[in-house]
């Protein structure tokens, strides 16, 4: 068993607190825009066009996941505090929301480039594994999204929470939609860029699998339980988005293979 007794501020810069949620997303942005722009893009003007591609990607990522942790999580919390929506690095982001921000820019940016919309959707899908663990990561030092009660011997106790042996959930999360995630899309899918669409698709599905069940280990949010089927939000909103990556793979790959 591990007592998880982080602190959430990494140091403090000149009176400013620097969080761990915050370098997180920092670093899984970096890191991200280095794999795609040194693995991904070939051609200099490409290089040139993704680079102006991110700032569209990251003001998605930032207003889409607070905009959706607002809506979806804690409406009736902000709509009595609204300052504290812009408190962005005390945690509080939606990964479904991020997704629609991040879909939404990439549609504006395709429209004013005159691109193709999933061209860019493809690469950041193959790369969205990078951010995707170290927020997890971020999640676990927080002690935020913890688990359920487990009694197995890597359970952690998150002191700040309680005294409750509680499944690592976050770390099952930076494993799976991670790690793993990762590997499956570079490594096994990696060809399918040559349709487009059909990555991000799969990106979709199998996201949102690892998502789906891993919530079974993860305590439900406490001003919102389990809600239809006994099924958390998150869950509720994995089904649908599995079945948007379903249709997306079937269009984008389906349909073209059989009209060669």
């Amino acid at each position: 068993m591990f007592s998880n007794n982080f602190d959430p501020v990494a140091f403090n810069l000149m009176g400013i607190d620097i969080r761990w949620y915050s370098l997180s997303y920092i670093l899984g942005i970096l890191l991200g825009w280095l794999y795609i722009n040194k693995r991904l893009i070939n051609g200099e003007e490409n290089k040139v066009l993704f680079s102006d591609y991110i700032t569209y990607l990251i003001l998605g990522i930032i207003i889409g996941g607070r905009l959706g942790y607002v809506l979806f999580y804690d409406f009736g919390y902000y709509l009595k505090n609204p300052v504290e929506i812009i408190f962005v690095w005390q945690g509080g982001m939606s990964f479904h929301g991020g997704l629609i921000g991040v879909i939404l820019s990439s549609y504006i940016f395709s429209k004013y480039k005159k691109i193709k919309p999933f061209y860019f959707l493809d690469l950041v899908s193959l790369a969205a594994p990078i951010g995707i663990f170290f927020g997890r990561i971020a999640n676990f030092i927080n002690s935020e999204l913890y688990g359920r009660y487990t009694d197995l011997p890597w359970g952690v106790k998150f002191i700040q929470i309680d005294n409750i042996t509680r499944h690592p959930s976050q770390i099952y999360e930076a494993l799976f939609e991670g790690i793993i995630l990762f590997i499956i899309l570079n490594f096994v899918f990696l060809g399918f860029l040559k349709r487009p669409g059909v990555i991000s698709g799969l990106f979709l599905i199998l996201y949102s699998i690892f998502r789906f069940f891993i919530e079974f280990t993860r305590e439900p949010d406490l001003h919102l339980g389990l809600l239809f089927l006994d099924l958390s939000l998150g869950q509720l909103i994995s089904l649908i988005t599995i079945i948007i990556g379903i249709i997306i793979v079937y269009f984008k790959y389906e349909k073209n293979f059989f009209k060669n």
